[in-house]
């Protein structure tokens, strides 16, 4: 019986020894309950002679870490390891040295020549072993956890030299270095607490999420890494068969078709942290290559189901985890994409900013200002829509103004315009000259009032709308007084079209994603074949999670009745055979009964940039990638040899130097 405990222990960490013990001992007893006294004996013996070996008291080759230690450790003989993160030489026989490791740092303070020089002779970063006394500090440091005690040391040992005098960057100063330097040494970048902060904090929300969907009934069930090939939205990561010349697969951009099997299977509930695969630029918030999210799917479900689930799940881990500490809590704030558009220029909105956009078209379409003009000279309709933002109670500078429409236009593209109603209520600066004749109007339109600045767009609407949206999130933002910044602000968009006119095609295409249940279902797919009514005017049962202006997920009540997605399909000019071609399996399967279900997937490194109140999404991800696709640290892509390539059937026509 010994030997059982024994085999159980040796894959056990030592820090879960007394559970471990414990489950040995609960698991002997119930199935061996005959041999109960073995047991007993089998579990004190084995105590004892870890007791007296030191394994109990010795873990990875420590008594304790470097962030433990404290007043009622003084007198104790320990043992720590870690990185030498500095040296500090006060005269030939004092110096002072902190030790680093995952859990804080240790000052060991050295009082003898030998000491000094032994420790004089290790760089910066190298691993080491420190065994001495614990005693108490003299002059404490309250920003330190340990910083009540130090280590006199007995001895100080060499685990792993770091070999190299200079360093990329200072560690704990990392952040400050330039990128590509951090991402080639990521392994140096993260040994700075500011940056391994970041990904400990994914591990927790991770583990939370994970532990929140299984309390809500939902079965983590993997699917596939190598795949088809199938049209969704971007460009696929092509992998090439060896054993079948010419044919690939695919990394899935997303589990997408797969959870939707998994419910024609007969699952109810599914979720997965899933990677998914995209070939897309980087953005602030988007990592090319690969992300991660927290991919669900529920069967005989509808959109209430998936945001009951989730209005549930996320607000707890903001609350706990998030860098503030409120969260909208149920129901999140319902926004149909129309309005959303229309309110706030975009379908992102920053819930946590008060501004709103008005159309003031009809007031200012002839104020002689030339891009406000709705008429062509030769009497067309330029189609032209004027949007504005009133920002009230507005201090700030000329300067201020000038640099803030400069910011709006880097970013939206688009020419922005401004007036201010001063002190006086007079119309004042930027293009007031055009609006002071029509200054009733406007203000009445508007319901202006002294101090305000009114910041302006205009265009077709789709330019005009995302013009505002920048004016919006760069105004809120920069003024004080129109943001609540420390909360989290969620929201719903809903009711997206189903169809648009293609800005390449000019024909109707689908607007997102193609699998969505249109609202109403057959009957409004007929409607508007018979031409009862408008195509574009048919709205989607998919919706999008938004927080802070980030989109987090999209969703969807999913089309899963083949007769409804071939309807669908031939509105935008495709087939039953275009079908069955691009998705046979999800196809087929459909036409074996499946089940309504929808869900939804939010993004883990988006979620984990909001709660760390990063900028960058490259913060949070332990070892991303750089804007080009590239890890620098891997050196990946790379070229493969002649015999690999041989392998794979496939001959290289040009290279990235020959491009």
């Amino acid at each position: 019986m010994l030997c059982v405990v024994l085999d159980f222990f040796k894959i056990t960490h030592n820090i879960f020894l007394s559970r471990a013990l414990s489950e040995v001992f609960y698991e002997l007893s119930a199935n061996h309950t005959s041999q109960l006294s073995e047991v007993l004996s089998s579990l004190v013996e084995l105590v004892e002679i870890l007791i007296e070996t030191e394994y109990i008291s010795m873990m990875q080759s420590r008594t304790h870490n470097c962030g433990e230690l404290r007043m009622e450790n003084v007198g104790e003989s320990v043992t720590l390891v870690g990185w030498l993160e500095n040296m500090r030489e006060v005269g030939s026989g004092l110096g002072f040295v902190v030790l680093r490791d995952f859990y804080g740092t240790t000052q060991i303070v050295l009082e003898t020549e030998e000491m000094v020089k032994t420790a004089k002779a290790i760089n910066k970063e190298s691993t080491i072993s420190v065994k001495g006394i614990v005693r108490e500090r003299s002059s404490k440091n309250p920003k330190q956890a340990t910083g009540d005690i130090e280590v006199v040391p007995e001895s100080i040992t060499v685990l792993g030299r770091c070999r190299y005098n200079e360093l990329p960057f200072e560690i704990n100063h990392s952040r400050e270095a330039d990128e590509t330097a951090r991402l080639k040494y990521r392994y140096l970048d993260l040994r700075n607490p500011e940056v391994k902060k970041n990904i400990i904090l994914r591990c927790n929300v991770v583990a939370a999420l994970r532990q929140a969907m299984t309390e809500h009934g939902f079965l983590e069930i993997t699917t596939p890494i190598l795949t088809a090939s199938s049209p969704e939205g971007a460009r696929d990561y092509l992998v090439p068969a060896r054993k079948h010349p010419g044919k690939f697969y695919a990394l899935p951009q997303a589990p997408q078709q797969f959870k939707q099997l998994l419910m024609t299977a007969g699952f109810d509930r599914y979720f997965q942290i899933a990677p998914c695969f995209r070939d897309e630029d980087a953005r602030g918030d988007r990592s090319p290559g690969e992300f991660y999210q927290l991919d669900m799917e529920m069967a005989f479900a509808s959109q209430e189901d998936v945001f009951a689930v989730l209005e549930d799940v996320l607000p707890p881990i903001f609350a706990k985890y998030g860098t503030y500490n409120r969260a909208s809590g149920a129901p999140f704030m319902r926004i149909p994409y129309l309005e959303a558009m229309e309110k706030y220029g975009s379908d992102k909105p920053d819930l946590r900013i008060d501004l709103t956009v008005d159309d003031v078209t009809e007031s200012l379409a002839d104020c002689g200002f030339g891009p406000f003009a709705t008429k062509a000279e030769d009497g067309s309709d330029t189609n032209v829509r004027i949007k504005a933002v009133v920002i009230s109670d507005f201090k700030e500078s000329r300067k201020f103004i000038d640099k803030t429409i400069a910011d709006v236009e880097v970013q939206s593209g688009n020419k922005a315009y401004w007036f201010r109603m001063d002190e006086n209520g007079e119309l004042v600066g930027g293009i007031s000259k055009f609006v002071a004749p029509i200054k009733d109007a406007v203000v009445s339109a508007l319901s202006l009032k002294a101090g305000d600045l009114v910041v302006l767009s205009s265009g077709k609407l789709g330019a005009a709308q995302k013009t505002a949206g920048v004016i919006v999130k760069t105004f809120g933002a920069a003024v004080p007084g129109h943001m609540d910044k420390e909360q989290y602000a969620f929201c719903w968009i809903v009711d997206f079209p189903m169809y648009e006119i293609g800005e390449e095609s000019g024909e109707l295409e689908f607007c997102h994603n193609p699998f969505s249940m249109p609202s109403g279902g057959l009957e409004t797919l007929l409607k508007a074949e018979r031409g009862e009514i408008d195509p574009l005017s048919i709205t989607a049962d998919q919706y999008d999670l938004v927080c802070n202006g980030v989109e987090l997920s999209s969703g969807a009540v999913r089309n899963h009745d083949p007769e409804i997605m071939i309807k669908a399909f031939e509105m935008v000019r495709l087939g039953e055979e275009d079908v069955k071609a691009k998705f046979p399996a999800m196809y087929n399967a459909f036409c074996y009964g499946a089940p309504p279900h929808a869900g939804i997937a939010p993004g883990v490194d988006r979620m984990v940039m909001l709660l760390a109140g990063e900028d960058s999404i490259r913060e949070i991800i332990p070892f991303p990638m750089n804007k080009n696709a590239q890890d620098i640290m891997m050196g990946a892509p790379g070229y493969v040899t002649d015999k690999q390539l041989e392998e794979l059937h496939i001959a290289v026509t040009k290279t990235e130097d020959e491009a």
